[in-house]
């Protein structure tokens, strides 16, 4: 079974967010026909891509359901494939840094010192240790082959 092509509609054209949607969903769409996707996961995508298809109404419902459809596939992809966007792993792990290993290094470092005020120092350094596992484990992916290019 092949995999559905995306057809925008004439009013992604006139409507900026709509067309950007749009755009993303159809580079997501031939990215996949170039891989090798499972049946039952053919299926799954064709089904989302054919209620993107079906969109009407105004614009702000169209970009709604391009954006539900997008987001399903991207879920999918990821759950049973392990396939994720470019910098999937970057923007998801620098908050994480943050949180995890930069607060906690802050609030012990600003205690060492004596002085609270430097409670905040640990939020940067958290945020580049999270970018930097983040990178890694995008670099990992890329090797292998699981990282979709679906950036504008």
């Amino acid at each position: 079974m092949e995999i559905l092509t995306f057809t925008p509609t004439a009013q992604a054209a006139e409507d900026k967010n709509l067309g950007k949607c749009s755009d993303k969903l159809s580079l997501l769409i031939s990215d996949l026909k170039a891989r090798e996707i499972p049946e039952e996961l053919v299926g799954l995508i064709n089904e989302q891509v054919s209620q993107a298809n079906a969109a009407s109404g105004s614009p702000a419902a169209q970009r709604r359901q391009v954006r539900k459809a997008y987001n399903q596939i991207m879920k999918l992809l990821s759950a049973k494939l392990k396939l994720v966007p470019k910098g999937y792993y970057r923007t998801t792990f620098m908050p994480l840094g943050m949180v995890a290993l930069g607060l906690p290094f802050g609030v012990a470092f600003g205690m060492a010192i004596d002085n609270p005020g430097l409670l905040g120092i640990g939020l940067p350094i958290g945020m580049v240790l999270g970018m930097v596992i983040g990178s890694a484990m995008d670099n990992k992916a890329a090797k292998q082959g699981r990282q979709l290019d679906v950036s504008l």
